[in-house]
């Protein structure tokens, strides 16, 4: 975890009591204005998060690759997979709300299935293979 990530929890936090704050405040009125900036903030944060993650991946493959020498295959973990789950599901909102404009039910049908679609080809990527299941070699066929 990079040292920035537990700068953000405190700013976060204060953010959040500052458009719970305003909320009250405001009055219900404003919650969907409230909600969407605060939406927008974090998705900046995680944005940057990212960044730097992928910049600091590059930099060592490039530091690696300039020694000769080769790194392991990056190995998927729970982190990238539950980001990637927050991150479609964030998405989904505005899909689901053009889908439901657009095509109305149905619309929303499809849009969601999509959705669950990405969200299931992703994760099988990390599905070991069944036990007892072995691929077939070339060998095999010239028996």
């Amino acid at each position: 975890m990079d040292s920035r990530d537990h700068e953000l929890k405190p700013e976060l936090t204060k953010e959040l009591h500052a458009t719970l704050q305003a909320r009250h405040e405001l009055g219900a009125d404003y919650e969907p204005a409230l909600v969407e900036s605060f939406l927008e903030k974090i998705e900046q944060r995680l944005d940057g998060t990212v960044e730097r993650r992928v910049r600091r991946e590059l930099a060592e493959r490039q530091m690696a690759a300039a020694r000769g020498t080769r790194t392991a295959a990056p190995v998927e973990g729970f982190g990238e997979r539950f980001g990637f789950g927050v991150i479609s599901l964030i998405l989904a909102i505005p899909l689901s709300a053009i889908a439901a404009v657009n095509a109305d039910l149905e619309g929303l049908v499809v849009c969601w299935l999509g959705i669950v679609g990405v969200n299931v080809v992703h994760a099988s990527r990390a599905w070991p293979r069944m036990p007892g299941k072995r691929r077939r070699s070339s060998s095999d066929w010239e028996d």
